[in-house]
């Protein structure tokens, strides 16, 4: 691997770019550690995800730059940017990942509010008389 790879990662309203280079497992999130951008431990293994199952969690170095949506939303596209980065550094991650499931976007998103309703599908008091 001569340079960096790159990849985008999407979930809910969350868009992550993941700068993926040779290094010795320095993940940063936003300018961050990842371990303070995200503080709680399930939002740590998900980003951790692609690179424990490859197990190349100290091979590289990450960037990633998110925008967009939540930390769970940010944490989860980052786990599919990582996945997609790592198919570009090698095809042999390939079987891996799609058995894990970390190259599926997930399509999950917020549904919209609708007319005459106090939520998506949440209603207003019904009164009889």
């Amino acid at each position: 691997m001569e340079k960096q790879k790159n990849a985008v990662g999407r979930r809910k309203e969350a868009v992550t770019r993941v700068f993926l280079s040779k290094g010795d497992g320095k993940i940063t999130v936003n300018g961050k550690d990842y371990k303070t951008y995200f503080p709680l431990v399930y939002l740590q293994n998900q980003v951790e995800a692609p690179l424990n199952t490859t197990e190349s969690l100290n091979k590289y170095d990450i960037v990633i730059n998110a925008t967009g949506g939540g930390v769970k939303g940010q944490a989860e596209a980052a786990k599919l940017g990582i996945a997609r980065a790592l198919l570009e550094v090698s095809a042999e991650f390939r079987p891996v990942l799609k058995a894990a499931g970390l190259l599926k976007r997930d399509p999950r998103s917020v549904e919209r509010k609708k007319p005459g309703r106090k939520k998506a599908r949440k209603s207003f008091q019904f009164s009889k008389r």
